[in-house]
């Protein structure tokens, strides 16, 4: 699977993207994007779940789940799969995107896990990690945002992932040190998952 970094770049890009690699016979790709500051609403989202957006602009995605927060210090993995020629269920995808997380973090000394009716992943009552995948033609698309070292705040402006006063950490919290590997070390932990499922590149 092609690795792409894609840097920093504005969400409506981002998505515009992904939706033309949905209508391409593009292969198989894995983009890492860091977004400028943005509020995104998943189809199900819910008006009364963004609470004061301010400056901060707010997008209707086309992804599943309510809204979050992207912006710098926050790094999304956006796995582009023909899910249908893989043969891989959605279900084992999201499973592969949470335990990437869980891993990355297990190898550093921090406890997480995901909830399966409550997507995403946690260290102790807070989240880490949100997830939301779209499909369509076969193709997923969308992915798992993960907190590293980033502003925090403008996610009391929301109900996170549509939870009241859900706590969110990132990684420097825990007291991690993030560097130039770290992504890296994240990406392998999720192609390790990835072809445990028996997935080959396409």
């Amino acid at each position: 699977m092609k690795q792409i970094d894609r840097g920093r770049e504005p969400y409506h890009t981002t998505w515009q993207a992904m939706r033309d690699w949905v209508d391409s016979d593009q292969s198989d790709q894995l983009w890492i994007v860091e977004h400028d500051p943005v509020f995104t609403q998943g189809q199900a989202g819910k008006a009364e779940h963004l609470l004061f957006a301010g400056d901060i602009p707010v997008v209707q995605s086309d992804r599943g789940g309510q809204i979050t927060y992207h912006g710098p210090g926050q790094i999304i993995l956006y796995p582009l799969i023909d899910i249908k020629r893989a043969h891989i269920g959605l279900r084992d995808l999201i499973t592969a995107l949470e335990q990437s997380v869980v891993d990355w973090l297990g190898h550093q000394g921090v406890v997480a896990y995901a909830k399966r009716k409550a997507p995403g992943v946690y260290v102790g009552a807070a989240k880490i990690s949100s997830l939301g995948l779209r499909v369509r033609k076969g193709r997923a698309y969308h992915g798992i945002a993960l907190n590293l070292d980033m502003d925090l705040s403008p996610f009391a402006q929301i109900n996170p992932c549509g939870y009241q006063a859900l706590p969110m950490v990132d990684a420097a919290s825990l007291g991690l040190k993030i560097n130039t590997s770290s992504v890296q070390s994240w990406v392998q932990h999720f192609m390790r998952h990835l072809c445990a499922l028996g997935y080959q590149a396409g």
